[in-house]
């Protein structure tokens, strides 16, 4: 073999970090372990990162961990905590482990926290009292894992710094858990999630149901190779009232202006989401052949598992585009329908022209 062409080992090491797969783009992300490269190799998939290869591939539930809101004043902490414990019906846990039973448990932290923001002076007075979260798993998984996995959450992330209570929900298919956390911080600092935060807490929520047994996986939809985002709940709950959202009616606007002109906008951002969708796919690839490079069968499969999993990924397609398609075919059903009735109806004159004869 020519000394100038590379060996297996040389094309392993110049692969580029997986971690690009799925990572949160974010201004500061947050290293983790599957991120870490082995040093004596730094192109190979290491343990850490080849578990979580197998769970993205398998496709272990995706756990939610989401702001639900933020309470602006003691009326408004009052009612949310009304709303999350059923007006005392359900039990609510304390950052101390305590138990609070009943609209009297409820009185008193909120007696607590009451007199605490009246004495926070550097409060501004549309300042938030606490930070709502909500830490959801698909249907079917173990209620009482997901409880025990946000309770050693919330003590990872806020035992230390702010005081919290949470509460349980079963009366859902999803079992999930709320989470208010009071902003102010033992420090005097004020919580203020950002983005990379949001995706650090998904992880460690996942973790701590991996640690009792729990498949899950918190990966950015880039990973899944979605592009559309979410609708936010005020879009979708105007949507459930059959009421049309300014966002759909400018987007579907814009959208039947290009199909009636039979022309098509091109907007920056969507050649970039189909470079960043292009070169994720690549990535698994990469890591497929350097699977099916070794000799060991598990290994094999996995590289199988992958391909197949790039292979279903869906079609790159953002929300305008989907309308778009939308709008194109009901524009040609009704076509071909108006078609159809002109045709039907020369038919019909015909033959009641034949008859007159």
């Amino acid at each position: 073999m020519s000394q100038g062409l590379p060996q297996p080992a040389d094309l392993v090491t110049e692969l580029p970090p997986i971690s690009y797969v799925w990572e949160t783009p974010n201004r500061r992300p947050r290293r983790a372990e599957w991120d870490i490269p082995d040093p004596v190799a730094p192109g190979r998939l290491t343990p850490a990162m080849r578990a979580k290869l197998e769970r993205i591939v398998r496709r272990a539930p995706e756990v939610m961990v989401k702001i639900t809101g933020r309470t602006k004043g003691v009326a408004h902490l009052k009612s949310h905590l009304a709303y999350i414990t059923r007006n005392g019906q359900l039990d609510a846990e304390t950052e101390q482990g305590a138990t609070l039973a009943g609209r009297s448990g409820l009185k008193d932290l909120q007696q607590r926290w009451e007199d605490d923001a009246g004495l926070d002076d550097k409060r501004r007075r549309d300042g938030s009292l606490s930070v709502n979260i909500i830490l959801s798993m698909p249907a079917g998984t173990d209620a009482v894992a997901v409880k025990d996995s946000a309770r050693a959450f919330a003590i990872e992330t806020f035992g230390y710094n702010h005081d919290y209570v949470f509460v349980q929900h079963l009366d859902d298919k999803h079992p999930h858990v709320h989470l208010t956390v009071r902003s102010l911080g033992h420090d005097g600092k004020r919580l203020n999630p950002r983005k990379a935060d949001l995706q650090a807490w998904r992880e460690r929520f996942a973790g701590e149901l991996r640690l009792r047994g729990i498949a899950a996986e918190a990966t950015p939809r880039r990973t899944r190779g979605r592009v559309r985002k979410a609708d936010r709940g005020a879009v979708l709950a105007l949507r459930k009232r059959k009421i049309r959202p300014d966002v759909d009616r400018l987007a579907r606007k814009e959208v039947l202006s290009e199909v009636r002109g039979g022309r098509s906008t091109k907007h920056p951002w969507d050649e970039q989401i189909k470079s960043r969708q292009d070169a994720i796919r690549r990535r698994y690839l990469d890591y497929a052949a350097e699977l099916q490079r070794s000799g060991l069968a598990a290994d094999h499969e996995l590289a199988r598992q992958v391909r197949r999993f790039v292979k279903d990924m869906p079609d790159i397609e953002t929300r305008r585009h989907a309308l778009k398609t939308e709008l194109s075919e009901l524009a040609g059903t009704r076509r071909r329908e108006a078609e159809q009735g002109v045709g039907k109806e020369g038919r019909d004159k015909t033959r009641g022209n034949e008859r007159t004869r």
